[in-house]
């Protein structure tokens, strides 16, 4: 085995917790991805700390919480809007000084002009690119019809996205395998699914049949003592009157296109085995956020900070370190806790300049419980197609308080209220409790340099009691 492991990281694109079959939540199947688990860690506590594709993938290529660099919206949204930079930190870099070979494809939206060669990577792929193209020859008369509600795909399995980005991401890391010359590799592979519209092909369309599909626990929302704006999404998409018998056929495509990327993705662990890597590669799976999919009556991730959007998988396995069937009950934040853990993995430590803000994970992957760790995670919102809205959350064991600037604030019992449907922000008995979550949020924000909460105006709604 070489002193310095190769790194295989998986990103997909908006997947709940709850939808592998490894939680034993949803009825999915996801066959590949379990035995991954069963071969690693599983992390039962891991969050996204920021739910919008853009700024959560900036954060995870520099480690450090949006906010901080300007990162706040997708910049795909035609809003004058930050990106991270190329100058700015990057653990790839550091990984590439140290003498990885590092490769990266697909789906990128870290900056508009930049692509990932000018954050430490030696090689990249468009594959999305890649893929129009390939797939306007293959398919000049393909064409969809239901929007963002999603369809069967009538392309071959082969043709669909999954597996064109498997095939080239395979053949990405078999590059890197035969050109590394003896130096570690490190290869990011980012799908794209199950990101709306879901189109299962063929193999995998009716796997889930609709009436079966169960109720998420929030699907009986009501909005009551909620920010307007929830209720307002549902207006926004058009689905203000959908009842289950909508819901369920848009749920069962997606649990099916979930099943056919788990397909995708074992075609890819299938090829690092028959290249012998397997032994020599710690191979990290996770999402950049997760999916309301009918939670809580709402489509797709906006303006909420609820767990069906910041609550995430996240899977490591790194045979001969980790022990397999290993589960992880600390509260990890996905993609600011990575950066300083690949760095450890690969023996390398971050520059002075990058004030990473996550921890490493290390200790935890050796089963070594630190001494301390983190009791809360903390979340962020900024606003997007609909429009501006400030939120910031903070997540305990007990209890999640979520921060609406100029909205009502939200607090749920965790324990007593898993799905979140009762705003308790009012009750009398909470008042202590609120005030200490309050302060809380505001000493990790201004640690981590949220502009939010550098005035006093903003300062004073956290700790002078100056919120409603």
């Amino acid at each position: 085995m070489a002193s310095k492991p190769n790194m295989l990281i998986i990103m997909v694109d908006q997947l709940r917790y709850d939808c592998l079959g490894y939680s034993r939540q949803a009825p999915v199947l996801t066959p590949h991805l379990d035995k991954l688990a069963s071969e690693g860690m599983w992390f039962e506590r891991a969050y996204n700390h920021i739910p919008v594709c853009g700024p959560a993938r900036q954060s995870f290529v520099c480690g450090r919480r949006a906010e901080s660099f300007g990162g706040l919206w997708n910049f795909s949204l035609g809003m004058q809007v930050g990106a991270l930079e190329p100058a700015s930190y990057s653990w790839a870099r550091t990984l590439q000084e140290a003498g990885y070979v590092n490769g990266y494809i697909g789906k990128w939206d870290v900056h508009p002009t930049y692509d990932p060669t000018h954050y430490g990577y030696d090689v990249f792929v468009s594959s999305d690119e890649k893929y129009r193209e390939w797939l306007k020859e293959r398919h000049p008369d393909l064409a969809y019809a239901n929007g963002y509600f999603g369809e069967t795909d009538p392309l071959p399995l082969a043709d669909t996205r999954t597996h064109q980005t498997a095939d080239m991401a395979g053949r990405l890391m078999r590059r890197l395998c035969e050109e590394s010359a003896g130096s570690p590799w490190q290869l990011r592979v980012n799908f794209q699914e199950p990101h709306l519209p879901c189109r299962p092909a063929a193999e995998f369309a009716g796997m889930y049949a609709p009436a079966c599909i169960p109720e998420w626990g929030s699907f009986r929302e009501t909005f009551a003592n909620k920010p307007y704006i929830q209720e307002q999404q549902l207006r926004n998409w058009h689905i203000e009157n959908y009842d289950w018998t909508e819901w369920a056929p848009i749920v069962a495509r997606y649990y099916e296109i979930v099943s056919q990327l788990d397909d995708a993705i074992g075609k890819l662990l299938a090829e690092l085995d028959a290249l012998g890597r397997s032994e020599d590669t710690v191979v990290i799976f996770t999402t950049d956020h997760g999916d309301m999919c009918g939670g809580h009556r709402m489509l797709d991730k906006h303006y909420v900070l609820y767990e069906d959007v910041v609550k995430v998988p996240l899977i490591i396995r790194w045979p001969g370190v980790i022990a397999a069937g290993s589960r992880c009950d600390q509260f990890v934040q996905s993609l600011l806790d990575l950066p300083p853990t690949l760095l450890a993995i690969g023996g390398s430590a971050p520059s002075a300049d990058a004030r990473l803000h996550g921890e490493s994970l290390l200790p935890l992957l050796r089963g070594t419980e630190p001494a301390k760790w983190r009791d809360e995670v903390v979340a962020s919102y900024n606003g997007g197609q609909f429009g501006l809205y400030t939120q910031r959350m903070i997540r305990t064991r007990e209890w999640k308080y979520v921060w609406n600037c100029t909205d009502v604030d939200e607090l749920y019992d965790m324990r007593d209220d898993p799905h979140e449907l009762h705003n308790a922000i009012h009750h009398p008995a909470n008042k202590r409790i609120v005030a200490e979550l309050r302060k809380r949020l505001y000493d990790i924000l201004h640690e981590a340099g949220d502009g939010i909460v550098q005035n006093t105006w903003m300062r004073e709604q956290l700790l002078a009691g100056r919120k409603g």
